[in-house]
């Protein structure tokens, strides 16, 4: 069996403006990411988006088959990093890692594929570098920027973290181009895990099938939603709870809608002014979005943000946490609300804060929806990926 290698970057040759392919694979590890059961719609998006550039796109899932799996976690084990926990924790692997990259590899070759675009790292370093095939990534989160909030770090021991690390820089190396969602995180490519800069770019991201609301609103009513999308993370959950039955203290008045995934009201208490709406339907979170007058979602570890530029779109601030890629999406706080500790009582708080002034809540709404259709578009993502 091949195996992994880090390869150097290679030598920038001062290209003449234009595209840089006008064929490429996009690969996925879970599933196949140009289907609609795809697990990330982010994927479906660019592909779309290529396609009306007039760039032929096709589909590879490095996801492997159960003997692959049970090896991979006979590796894990003997490798001393313990049994996994999860899937990603599996994938994570090496042995895993390995055998994805070849996936992709010999797809690539079938196909006569001479580009490559990853949506992540588990199926990478790339082997076939060699051969004249060209890998991009598309970034919404290191290994390191997302250690800091996950909920699983305790899964993982402290040789099993070590060998993440490693794995993570060798997956990063040889890359044509690095593209993110967000600058935090290409500060964090350049500076931690040493991508030169001339092979990052910030590309940001942009919404799913929500439409904006330009229609009128009354920000005089205190009703709070939330937006419940999979993988439920019951912390959020019910941090979002504690601080809101603290702020309820305050203002009687408030209302908490929790929306999306039915799976979120396990978290949450049963209370007359919280309301469940397991809705999935594009036009049902439509409503949702034009009625609350704040989005308040206090994500522990979201690296992308998708639901803070829907509700930004409808005209609705944001409030949530200091961290990841929300700052630079409400530009330090210009249409939203930035809590710096994930307690209950600094979110109460900043609830009380925020719907204490409907005025400025009007004016947030009017210039997060001016900032999420102006520099948010998975039109404008593919487009900085595919042209130089």
């Amino acid at each position: 069996m091949t195996a992994l290698r880090a390869y150097p970057f290679p030598e920038l040759s001062s290209p003449e403006p234009g595209r840089r392919f006008e064929r490429i694979a996009i690969t996925s590890v879970p599933d196949d990411p140009l289907q609609a059961r795809s697990s990330s719609q982010a994927t479906r998006r660019i592909a779309r988006a290529f396609r009306r550039l007039g760039i032929s796109t096709v589909g590879i899932t490095a996801e492997l088959g159960l003997a692959d799996r049970v090896s991979g976690v006979v590796r894990h084990v003997l490798d001393g990093y313990g049994l996994p926990k999860s899937g990603e924790q599996l994938r994570r692997g090496k042995l895993m890692r390995r055998r994805a990259a070849m996936r992709v590899a010999a797809d690539a070759s079938r196909l006569g594929i001479k580009h490559v675009l990853h949506m992540g790292t588990l199926d990478l370093p790339a082997i076939d570098i060699g051969h004249g095939v060209k890998h991009y990534l598309y970034c919404e989160h290191s290994w390191l920027s997302s250690l800091r909030f996950r909920s699983d770090v305790h899964a993982y021991n402290a040789r099993a973290l070590r060998e993440c690390e490693r794995l993570e820089r060798q997956s990063l190396s040889g890359l044509e181009h690095v593209f993110t969602v967000g600058d935090y995180l290409s500060r964090n490519l350049i500076e931690h895990y040493g991508v030169p800069a001339r092979r990052v770019t910030t590309v940001g991201f942009g919404m799913d099938a929500i439409q904006p609301y330009f229609g009128p609103k009354d920000y005089r009513p205190s009703r709070l939603l939330y937006i419940a999308r999979p993988p439920v993370e019951g912390r959020d959950s019910e941090l979002l709870s504690a601080g809101f039955l603290l702020a309820l203290r305050r203002n009687p008045g408030l209302t908490l809608t929790i929306a999306g995934d039915a799976r979120a009201g396990g978290f949450a208490p049963s209370h007359p002014r919280i309301f469940f709406r397991a809705d999935a339907a594009p036009a049902e979170l439509e409503s949702h979005y034009r009625d609350a007058t704040l989005l308040v979602q206090p994500a522990l570890n979201d690296p992308r943000g998708q639901v803070y530029l829907e509700a930004l779109a409808s005209r609705t601030p944001v409030l949530g946490l200091n961290r990841n890629g929300l700052p630079e999406i409400i530009e330090g706080g210009r249409h939203g609300f930035l809590v710096e500790d994930p307690a209950p009582e600094a979110l109460a708080e900043a609830i009380t804060a925020a719907t204490s002034n409907p005025g400025r809540l009007a004016e947030m709404g009017m210039s997060g929806q001016k900032r999420a259709l102006g520099a948010y578009s998975w039109d404008r993502v593919a487009a900085r990926i595919a042209c130089r």
